[in-house]
């Protein structure tokens, strides 16, 4: 399974941006995805997760109300996005998708050490 990170850029404070994580299967609706970032000198941390179905949903306290994680697991689609909204300057960091296949619908996870599956990452930069 190979994962492709993309949307990335430079954007103001205050601004949004859309981060999408493209997946190699067809079967992408069988994996539950989170996304994590790691910001210059700090450890990755756990951004947004959700499950197969859509309808459990993680997020870390740092981005709840402004971040919004989804999924579109329609035909030929395979994708997983995160919109960022209201960004501030300590979001900047390189944004990573994970992914695990799982049986269950309802599975989610905050925990990289779960995920098997990772992107190269895009970078995201929150400047004025």
């Amino acid at each position: 399974v190979q994962l492709q990170a993309s949307g990335g850029g430079l954007v103001q404070p205050g601004g949004s941006l859309r981060v999408s994580c493209a997946s190699s299967v067809r079967t992408f609706d069988d994996y539950p995805t989170g996304w994590f970032r790691q910001a210059p000198g700090k450890e990755r941390e756990f951004v947004a997760a959700i499950s197969i179905s859509g309808r459990r949903i993680f997020y870390a306290d740092s981005v709840k109300g402004r971040f919004t994680i989804s999924r579109d697991n329609a035909k030929n689609q395979n994708q997983v996005y995160l919109q960022m909204n209201l960004l501030k300057p300590e979001d900047t960091a390189v944004y990573y998708c994970a992914a695990v296949r799982s049986a269950r619908w309802d599975y989610a996870s905050r925990q990289s050490n779960d995920y098997d599956y990772w992107g190269q990452g895009t970078l995201v930069t929150v400047s004025s």
